[in-house]
């Protein structure tokens, strides 16, 4: 098969929640992508991709060697949306081994790590892949370019990382200098800014401002930030400033809440609701009604950053602030937990991904109105 024809397979059943657990993803994911890339899979070759590969007492999913015994990459393997923490016991082996390249992958997510060089660990990645996000094209180049068995034996995929792994300190650089070099700019107003400034000025307006005026708005860039801290310093120290903003923000909400309109459509059949958190927590349930599958499929998608959408405990969904729980979560008929704390677009997408699992086309199939 080839890798382009296997990824498109993939990501299919990335969407539909196939891949419920490690076990999974390794044999489902990983290993078919190592088969195509020339890796010994079929038949197993354990000298060559070693797996639970043990580091004095410790273990690593796969070592894949070159020679046989030596490894080269060592790829770690995480349900799907739930690899956080595991490139620091994956770095914690490949340092003790003195392996070049390490892998992280939930399946969805890949992260190609350069162990020994510097910065923090998401500084040492070389490239972050997600196959749902890249073009297939990309995503097949990528693969190709670091996990390539030939390409590993030769010595290129490790070279081709490090050079990728250049580019993106360099870049990390750039950006982090530009606003300096902006504000240097600003301050020193320099004569070419200025001048440019003004050109651009009478090419759009017919008019070239003299230097002082241009010099001016220079300043006013400089100082963009004021208003909003004097606002700041202005609800701190006056009350009535603070109630009287309280009270405007509050008219407003209750006059935008007016002539709304909260449903959900499935397959022709409408649902009413009160709010864009009751469409959320209506179509789960209804999508749980008519398929019990469902929500362990869903768990076994990529979910937030740091966030679950849904959970089989209401602590798993605001791992970072647990003050959220027990106000912001909602338990379905069928026993999991939901979060509801998201602002209107964030549950616009978190409804999208619960289609493709349900396999329902978001928009037609399955229609929701929010209130915008």
């Amino acid at each position: 098969m080839q890798l382009e024809n296997l990824i498109k397979e993939i990501r299919e059943k990335l969407k539909a929640g196939c891949f419920v657990n490690e076990a999974a993803v390794s044999h489902g994911v990983l290993l078919p992508i190592l088969q195509v890339l020339g890796w010994p899979v079929f038949p197993f070759d354990p000298q060559i991709i070693c797996p639970e590969y043990s580091i004095r007492g410790k273990r690593v999913d796969f070592a894949l060697c070159h020679p046989a015994r030596k490894p080269s990459i060592f790829v770690e393997v995480k349900k799907v949306g739930q690899k956080e923490g595991g490139d620091e016991q994956l770095f914690q082996y490949a340092f003790d081994e003195g392996v070049p390249m390490a892998v992280l992958t939930d399946g969805q997510e890949w992260l190609f790590y350069l162990p020994a060089e510097r910065g923090s660990h998401d500084e040492r990645c070389a490239y972050k892949l997600d196959l749902l996000e890249r073009e297939i094209g990309d995503s097949c180049e990528r693969l190709r370019r670091y996990l390539c068995c030939k390409r590993v034996r030769d010595e290129e995929s490790i070279n081709a990382a490090r050079s990728d792994y250049k580019d993106a300190a360099k870049n990390r650089t750039m950006k982090d200098t530009i606003p300096n070099a902006w504000t240097k700019l600003l301050e020193e107003q320099d004569g070419s800014l200025v001048d440019l400034i003004a050109e651009t000025t009478e090419d759009l307006c017919g008019y070239k401002p003299n230097p002082d005026l241009v010099g001016n708005f220079l300043k006013e860039q400089l100082h963009q930030i004021m208003p909003e801290k004097l606002i700041r310093e202005l609800s701190g120290e006056n009350t009535g400033f603070k109630e009287t903003h309280k009270s405007i923000d509050r008219s407003l909400k209750r006059l935008g809440r007016k002539g709304r309109t909260y449903e959900f459509n499935i397959r022709g059949q409408k649902f009413k609701c009160n709010s864009a958190r009751d469409v959320l927590s209506g179509v789960f349930e209804e999508l749980t009604k008519r398929d019990p599958s469902f929500p362990n499929r869903f768990m076994a998608r990529k979910h937030g950053r740091k966030r679950r959408y849904m959970a089989v405990t209401k602590e798993e969904l605001y791992p970072d602030r647990p003050d959220l729980c027990n106000d912001h979560s909602y338990r379905l008929k069928s026993g999991q937990w939901i979060g509801v704390n998201y602002s209107v677009t964030s549950i616009r997408d978190i409804i999208m991904i619960a289609a493709e699992v349900a396999e329902l086309k978001f928009g037609s199939d399955l229609i929701v109105s929010l209130g915008e």
